[in-house]
């Protein structure tokens, strides 16, 4: 029995047009981004990428306001960059456009890190506290949960 030879996933993608197409657009933003993250400041690359590039227009997402308005204001400086290497661009639109991420584990106390002194301590603080007061609800929940 006779075995091909394994293709590989550039003949894959290039097999039919639409995805050969969808690979060389893919190819194009790749390249665009790191032309836009060699032509601004590290933490501002961090925080920007490249959405889209159609008709001479560049769509970059920034991750909140601060960056967004900065890529504004560079934005000419960044456009002819982009143009001294051979992008044909008219315009930069930049939008925010915040990463979806998992939230971050909080970074507080552990509550078997609570010695039973610091307890007592919490427990008879929250005892002098007036009723209702929002820090005698928190010092009696703390205490509660590092039982």
């Amino acid at each position: 029995m006779q075995t091909r030879p394994a293709r590989t996933l550039d003949d894959c993608l290039n097999a039919d047009e639409a995805m050969a197409s969808l690979a060389a657009h893919a190819t194009r933003l790749l390249s665009l981004q790191r032309l836009v993250d060699a032509a601004v400041p590290d933490k501002l690359a961090r925080a920007c990428r490249v959405a889209n590039y159609k008709l001479g227009v560049l769509i970059i997402h920034a991750d909140n306001g601060a960056v967004a308005t900065k890529l504004r204001q560079l934005a000419p400086s960044l456009g002819d960059e982009l143009r001294s290497r051979a992008v044909e661009l008219n315009e930069i639109r930049v939008k925010v456009q915040p990463r979806e991420t998992a939230p971050m584990p909080s970074a507080g106390i552990s509550l078997s890190a609570i010695s039973d002194q610091a307890k007592r301590g919490l427990t008879a603080l929250a005892t002098e506290l007036p009723e209702g007061s929002p820090l005698k609800s928190a010092l009696e929940r703390l205490v509660g949960r590092a039982r």
